[in-house]
């Protein structure tokens, strides 16, 4: 987990997209990492939900990769305090999870994700499907 100031993660035009990868397997947080660095875009690491809260709100990814199911908190409960605050409401949540098909994609929004990827991921499909849904960033 990188830590800096909010400041830090402010981009100009040009500028790769910050991903912020949420999942407590280890291999999985690298093969997400590996390839979307491969492909250009900048990203930080956690563990846990607490830990995507925290980074969250210091950071201001330009979206969230969320795993369902993290050892500290279930996913859905992640994303809600990520809804509520106003540091991080603005940030899209894409839940990345083998359950995030099988939960399906409207009871996925209603728990306030803005989508869904499943796992394992598709490596040369990856990097774009996550580019589609990073925020811009206001000028």
């Amino acid at each position: 987990m990188t830590s800096a100031s909010p400041e830090a993660a402010e981009h100009g035009p040009g500028e790769a997209p910050l991903v912020l990868i949420v999942d407590d397997d280890e291999m999985n947080r690298k093969l997400a990492r590996d390839v979307l660095r491969a492909a250009g875009l900048r990203t930080l690491e956690a563990a846990t939900g607490g830990q995507a809260i925290a980074v969250a709100a210091t950071r201001v990814p330009d979206v969230i990769l969320l795993d369902l199911r993290l050892p500290d908190m279930d996913g859905t409960e992640v994303v809600r305090e990520l809804n509520e605050r106003a540091s991080t409401s603005r940030i899209p949540v894409v839940a990345l999870s083998a359950l995030a098909l099988r939960a399906g994609r409207d009871a996925l929004t209603e728990s306030g994700f803005d989508g869904a990827l499943g796992k394992p991921i598709d490596v040369r499909a990856f990097p774009e499907q996550v580019r589609g849904y990073c925020r811009e960033r206001p000028a």
